[in-house]
């Protein structure tokens, strides 16, 4: 017998309340009340807003210690700096190369890495932040709720369907089974993070796939409460090298907080060769440096996690609209991975996703036709302004005039770079070509915005990269 739910229906659901999709809720509340103060129709309400968080309260996924660039969330609330939880500006960074028992501090701080005018938050304490200003405009706020699935109709998407509650380990109803909502609504945005359930399985269904399969990647962190002086506030430090083997992209970061608080943690990208390999592990070993464990030493351990990451960039986003749905942040990969941020691209892309839902309510028209608009400003937008020098630059790619030895064997010097062997960057010359969109040979605003062509030749295992006329290029293929 078919399971009898409460069926409720909205103008807008949100399923995620992490920064894009609480940004989102904000952004659109407030353009909701200019809509409707202006006099203009139809009248449309905070109200009709429902976001669904899984987690106990707001913020209870994210865990403390990130690096924020106030730019997404400076537009979303202008005057931010007057009530945000933030822990302390960045006051001092570098780049630190560890072998297994010395570090060495690069002389200049790489640019993507430097971070001067950004902050260091806990990232809990932000989201719920952000969920008492989203609660405050009278959008609906649903704690402990968990998208089981999408309603689907026609090519489209109708709502979701919560998850049942009081079900055994079998999934069979108990004594106390209380069936899950069925949630209507015109737009259904995904904010569900990396590798969500829900956008992964409307991806695979309605072949929403980029042009490459998404590349992931895995950060480990912990925070811990040092003891007094032996971290600078507001300190941050990136480190690469040891544990990790010169064939492994991935690195380690330390940040000082208020009150003796560190943040600390390792990244790894999911393409090691290596099936003993344990990014946990790395990380425990990571903690045992000098560099690290003389700030640790005598202190508490307070909190441990761990978060995947998108790291595929460009041509692994999704195409993010749908027939009554959108996908928003990590969900749509808008991590930069050069920067190893995101969190303001994710408010960003949410603002872009509550502009174009505004202009569709008012249309009275959510078909995909109207919602591609979200895809076109977070193109261009989003990525001109935000990632565009990492979305399109794939992670473990040395920067032009970078040599390096082993097995990816590249030594690039300006237009020109010699293959060192058929799996060169770890993903052939494939991963090569996505290089070349962001490699910047003159080093032009025209050429970092436009895309190279990259001529290959097996026989002397030699590639080319030239610009091609602004008539546009031609997609990158395997046969070159």
């Amino acid at each position: 017998m078919a399971i009898q739910r409460e069926q409720l229906e909205a103008d807008v659901l949100i399923v995620g309340a992490g920064p894009a999709g609480l940004g989102c809720a904000l952004h659109l509340a407030n353009l909701i009340t200019k809509h409707n103060a202006s006099g203009a129709k139809p009248e449309l309400s905070p109200e009709n807003i429902y976001v669904l968080e899984k987690g106990r309260e707001m913020g209870a996924h994210q865990l403390s210690g990130a690096i924020l660039d106030p730019r997404g969330l400076r537009e979303l609330v202008p005057d931010f700096e007057k009530t945000a939880p933030l822990d302390t500006p960045v006051t001092n960074d570098g780049v630190y190369f560890l072998s297994e028992s010395r570090a060495w501090k690069l002389p200049i701080t790489p640019p993507p890495l430097a971070n001067h005018g950004n902050y260091i938050v806990s990232l809990n304490k932000i989201v719920k932040w952000l969920g008492g200003l989203v609660e405050k405009e009278g959008v609906n706020l649903f704690t402990q709720f968990a998208g089981k699935e999408l309603i689907y109709e026609g090519h489209g998407v109708a709502g979701v369907l919560t998850e049942d509650k009081g079900v055994d380990k079998n999934g069979k109803p108990k004594e106390n089974f209380t069936p899950g909502y069925e949630l209507r609504a015109k737009v259904t945005v995904l904010s569900e993070g990396t590798h969500g359930s829900l956008t992964k399985e409307m991806v695979n269904r309605l072949k929403l796939d980029g042009l490459n399969p998404q590349v992931y990647g895995i950060g480990v962190k912990e925070l811990w409460e040092a003891q007094p002086g032996r971290i600078e506030t507001g300190f941050v430090a990136h480190t690469m090298g040891w544990p990790l083997g010169s064939d492994m992209y991935g690195g380690g970061w330390v940040y000082g907080m208020r009150d003796n608080r560190v943040s600390l943690g390792s990244v790894v990208a999911l393409e090691y060769a290596n099936p003993e390999f344990d990014p946990h592990e790395a990380f425990q070993k990571f903690k045992t440096h000098p560099f690290v464990r003389r700030i640790l030493e005598g202190g508490k351990l307070v909190r441990y996690g761990a978060k995947t990451l998108p790291y595929g960039g460009w041509y692994s986003m999704p195409r993010s609209y749908v027939d009554g749905a959108l996908i928003i942040g990590d969900s749509a990969s808008l991590l930069n991975a050069q920067r190893l941020k995101g969190i303001h691209t994710a408010i960003k892309s949410g603002m872009l996703a509550a502009e174009t839902i505004l202009e569709a309510l008012k249309a009275g028209d959510t078909s995909a036709k109207t919602l591609k608009l979200y895809q076109r400003k977070d193109r261009s937008e989003l990525h001109q302004g935000r990632i565009v020098e990492g979305a399109k630059f794939p992670p473990g790619v040395s920067r032009r005039a970078v040599e390096r030895d082993g097995a990816r064997g590249i030594a690039v010097h300006h237009r020109r770079a010699r293959v060192g062997g058929p799996d060169a960057f770890g993903g052939g010359i494939q991963r090569l070509r996505e290089a070349a969109w962001q490699w910047d040979a003159g080093g032009s605003e025209h050429a970092v915005q436009g895309r190279w062509e990259v001529d290959v030749r097996p026989s002397d295992r030699r590639v080319s990269f030239r610009h091609p006329p602004r008539g546009g290029p031609a997609e990158p293929s395997e046969s070159a």
